[in-house]
């Protein structure tokens, strides 16, 4: 299992062009991956799930990655999340 941290720094929040690329990108990997946020949890390849949680700017949400290739799965939505300006990862030291 791999778990990130994010933290949102779009002004727009998480909205429908980054959020419909990334649950593209997401949909490409076995893994599962989860997207928890303010106490729900919902499957990251669910564009409606995405959206319905009204992530906006400044708020930290929690990828986690479980399956066989969730190592390759987190490396490359971290990137793509960071290369979209939507957000970055928050190192937990």
């Amino acid at each position: 299992m791999v778990v990130k941290n994010i933290l949102i720094t779009a002004e727009t929040g998480m909205h429908s062009r980054p959020a419909t690329i990334l649950v593209t990108e997401a949909d490409k990997f076995k893994s599962n991956i989860t997207l928890s946020f303010h106490d729900k949890e919902i499957d990251f390849k669910s564009i409606i799930g995405v959206l319905s949680l009204g992530i906006y700017m400044g708020e930290v949400i929690t990828l986690t990655f479980e399956g066989e290739d969730e190592v390759q799965a987190s490396i490359k939505i971290v990137s793509l999340i960071e290369e979209l300006y939507v957000g970055k990862e928050v190192k937990n030291d």
